[in-house]
């Protein structure tokens, strides 16, 4: 079996080797990046398992490279950066980041990090990738919704890992510790934001109606329930 891959974008080369080292003693190949083009230029050929990305790019705004890397790519995403304030990191996890280390750490908080998204339902079941639920498609490989008139959307990885969720245990209430056990980072206001925006963006991609939900259904202090009737292929 081949070893996950760790795709590293940050622009400091003594941060990227000390990486680097760890995963790979970790038993992970690793490709190193310090520019956000030689990044995407590499992604056009290889699709790593995990990418960890730096906010203080010299060539892009690490942001943006974080957004389209999860409306584009099929990989785990863990920002990696010295900013610290909670916008920073809410901005991070609404823009489609599955986590956020802040520097400096150590590496191996990183390891366990990512060896958690490695654990999580997005990475590993890539047996069932198309649910179908109440006229709609939802492609996990493409990230792409579809409608009964054949109307596509695209949703990011991010939003993907929060609709298998609710697709793998329909009618079945899910409360927010799960959510933070199933998905992982760090439980608190943050990740809660985060699944807030996650799940308004899916309600909103379903046309749902944001006063009177039919699929996402919110039960006041417990959690979520999903109510469509799901069929896996």
């Amino acid at each position: 079996m081949t070893e996950p891959l760790v795709s590293i974008l940050d622009d400091e080369p003594q941060i990227r080797a000390m990486l680097s080292e760890a995963l790979q003693d970790a038993g992970f190949r690793t490709a190193t990046f310090g520019r956000a083009t030689e990044f995407e230029a590499a992604l056009r050929h290889t699709t790593p398992d995990v990418c960890l990305v730096d906010l203080g790019l010299p060539d892009r705004d690490g942001l943006a490279v974080v957004h389209r890397l999860a409306l584009e790519s099929g990989a785990a995403i863990i920002i990696i950066s010295g900013r610290a304030q909670v916008q920073d990191r809410v901005t991070g996890l609404e823009l489609g980041a599955d986590d956020y280390i802040i520097k400096p750490f150590d590496p191996a908080e990183v390891i366990a990090r990512v060896r958690a998204r490695l654990r999580s339902p997005k990475a590993p079941d890539r047996a069932q990738n198309t649910a179908r639920f109440n006229g709609w498609t939802a492609q996990f490989e493409s990230y792409v919704l579809t409608d009964e008139s054949g109307a596509e959307t695209t949703f990011s990885h991010a939003e993907g890992e929060v609709l298998r969720l609710f697709l793998n245990a329909p009618k079945r209430l899910i409360s927010r510790q799960q959510m933070q056990e199933s998905l992982g980072g760090a439980a608190g206001d943050s990740f809660d934001r985060a699944m807030d925006v996650r799940i308004s963006r899916l309600r909103t991609k379903l046309g749902e109606d944001p006063k009177n939900p039919r699929l996402i259904k919110t039960i006041y202090g417990a959690g979520y329930i999903f109510l469509g009737d799901v069929s896996w292929s």
